[in-house]
Formats: C-alpha cells, structure tokens, sequence
C-alpha cells in the first residue's frame, strides 16, 4: 500500500498534473470536482486539504461502488439509465477543474450485462463531457486524473499487491523526495519532441510491425500534444487524426478492461477511415457492440506514442492509464477508438466550431477507448514532397 510520504507526494504530483493541465491559471474561489473511489479515499483527504490550501472550493463526490454499477445494469428500467442527476449540468457549466482518483474494486463485475445497456448510460452522460470540453477549449477547465492501486487491479494484472504498488511509485516518480523534478524534466524532453514532429510536412504516417500495418493521416491544422498534465503518469505524445484517411489492419497484443469487461487480443481492418472488421480472441461481442455505439466509434480519434526512456512502466498493469504508457522494450503505440481531443487543434481553440471540427476530420463519439500495442515498430513520416523519414523506431522518438 501506499504510505503517507507517498500519498503527500502523490498529491503533489497531481496538483501539479492539474495546474499544467489547464491553460489558464487557476484563481482563489475556483471550483474542483474529486471523484474518486472508495479505496482511494485517504488520497483524496490528502488531496482535500492541498486544494484547500490553494485557495480552491473542492466538490467531493465519491464514485458508485462496483456492487453499485452492477446492481444499476442488472435492475434499473430503462428510464433509470438514462436519468440525468438534477444539478449536474449546473455543476459542470460552472466547474473550473477536475481531479479522478480511480481504485477499482472489480474489473469483471459486468461481463455478464447486455452491451447496449451500458453503451445507453454512457451515451446519457456524453452531455457532460461535451459541456467539460467546451470549458477546457475556452481556458476554463483543466483536469487530471491518477491510479490508486488495489487488490482487484494487482490480482488481474498477476501481481501481488506490493509488486503493484512499486510500479505505480516509480512511475509516478513517488519514490523520490522532490517528485516534480523528474516530472518536469520529462516535460521539457516531450516539448522539444513536439516540436521537432510539428516541424514535419506530413502526409501520412505508416507504422509497420510483424502482426498490423497501417497507414493514419494527421490532417490539417493538427498539433502533437502530450505530457500534458491530465494522466498521471502520462509518457505518451499523441495526436487526433483525420479519422477519414485510415486504412489498413491495427492490432493490440495488450489486454483491456472496459465496462466491467475483459477484451483481449483485438484486430481491426480499417477501410476508408472505418473498422470494417473487427476481431478479438476473448470479448468479441462487446468489442463489436462498443463500436455499434454511435456513428463515430468505428473511427479513430487518437494515435499515439511512448518513448521507453521516459516511463518506467514494465508490467501489464489491467488498467489503461498505465498501459497506454508502458515503457518496456520496445515503448508502445495505441490508437483510441472514438473522440478525438480538441486540444489537437493548431489553432484558436474558439474556432473549432463543430462544422471545423466535421471539415477537417475531428472524430465525435460518447465512446473513447484506447487498444494498446507494445510489439516491436517501425512508424515513417511520408512528407509532402514525397521524402520518408522514421519519426519512431525500437521504442525511440528519432531525432
């Protein structure tokens, strides 16, 4: 478990992913929601009593518990899953950050509910992320989110407790005394890899491994972001795409819990910016339901990348703000199925109407799912005046 040192630093760390996360300052009197899980809560004390001192206004909300969810899918009416909570739309427009501690206490819980029935809740509840993303675009809003683990997420991920808790103090680097430090030593590297791929005329990426080969288009008017402050950790420099120019077949070696459900070994065949195939060894019927959710989640809406320098990650960790940041051997790519980030846009955020966000291939969806692969790659920048350049290779950013 996490001691209290740790949890002093943790919190540290993640106000710092909270402030950078946002693009304005943060004032006094300035409203922070904390949703967080029950075994999370001595974090979210510590955490408490940081914002408090900051001079911010916390809103604490503790997250349904796993017997909860399961008991909302299992019973409620239609009617029920739908329901919009009085008060939220007016708690969102106003609110100016956000802090997610999850600690899970199950990752199965719903395997055995009908698919639909949790795509309906998720579509529900899309009216406030669109509410949270327009305040982000705006300056308003910032957010992060942090891992606290548990004895459910060290079990699916092979690990005893302790082992799981190791990975999660290096990789946030809670085992040193000043822990900003190396966070932004690492930012400033990611900076300086941002810009060098901002600086390409890209056409297309190809990125190229033994088991997929497929080809994305960065699009117009498109920035690399990334190391941003919203994960934490956060390793990865990514972007949204033109989802209309990906073709070919990706696949994900790493497995993903969504949903209360367990997916493992996906392959997708994009067709004209479409998954046209979709397989999976285990979870195949959720996979194919999850893409049904609405138009935009058979689409790409993310691509991205970890330099292995940066992160410390080295186990699969049953939890997607881990694996999406595995260092390992080879680093990792992943790509999101569904929104895109409108963080991505190179531009005045205030323009990104969303016809602009439809002319240049922003991606909309209430489904937003990343699929991990760690195998061995090899991405090229085809550039405009038809030169190829490695941009990633091995695990390695390419200079």
């Amino acid at each position: 478990m996490l001691n209290e040192t740790h949890l002093e630093r943790y919190a540290k760390v993640l106000m710092w992913g909270l402030e950078t996360a946002r693009s304005a300052r943060f004032r006094k009197g300035n409203a922070v929601l904390v949703r967080f899980d029950l075994p999370a809560l001595r974090l979210a004390e510590v955490l408490h009593v940081r914002l408090l001192e900051r001079g911010l206004n916390p809103i604490v909300r503790l997250m349904p518990t796993s017997t909860m969810e399961k008991d909302l899918f299992e019973r409620a009416g239609d009617r029920q899953l739908v329901f919009r909570t009085p008060g939220d739309q007016e708690l969102y427009a106003q609110l100016n950050g956000s802090i997610f501690l999850h600690a899970p206490q199950s990752l199965t819980h719903l395997g055995h509910i009908e698919p639909a029935r949790i795509a309906r809740a998720t579509l529900a509840r899309k009216y406030l992320r669109d509410i949270l993303d327009e305040r982000e675009v705006q300056g308003a809003f910032g957010w992060t989110l942090g891992l606290f683990p548990t004895a459910e997420l060290a079990r699916q991920a092979g690990l005893d407790l302790e082992a799981y808790t190791r990975q999660v103090v290096r990789a946030c680097f809670l085992d040193r005394r000043e822990p900003l430090g190396p966070w932004r030593e690492v930012y400033k590297q990611a900076q300086e890899i941002k810009r060098r791929l901002f600086a390409l005329p890209v056409l297309a990426f190809r990125v190229e491994a033994d088991s997929f080969d497929l080809t994305i288009t960065p699009g117009e008017k498109r920035q690399w972001v990334g190391v941003s402050g919203h994960n934490i950790p956060s390793f990865e420099i990514f972007g949204s795409p033109d989802w209309r120019g990906t073709a070919g077949v990706y696949y994900a070696d790493m497995p993903s819990f969504r949903s209360g459900n367990y997916v493992r070994g996906v392959r997708l065949e994009f067709a004209k910016g479409s998954v046209v195939r979709a397989e999976a060894q285990e979870g195949a019927a959720f996979l194919r339901q999850q893409l049904a959710m609405d138009r935009g989640a058979c689409r790409l809406g993310e691509f991205s990348l970890t330099d292995r320098r940066f992160s410390k990650i080295d186990r699969f960790m049953a939890e997607t703000l881990y694996d999406e940041n595995y260092g390992g051997r080879y680093g990792n790519m992943h790509i999101a199925l569904g929104s895109s980030y409108a963080d991505t846009y190179a531009g005045d955020p205030s323009e990104l109407t969303p016809a602009l966000r439809r002319k240049l291939g922003f991606n909309d969806s209430a489904l937003h799912w990343d699929l991990v692969n760690t195998q061995r790659k090899r991405v090229q920048a085809l550039l405009k005046d038809g030169r190829r350049v490695c941009i990633y290779e091995d695990g390695l950013f390419r200079d």
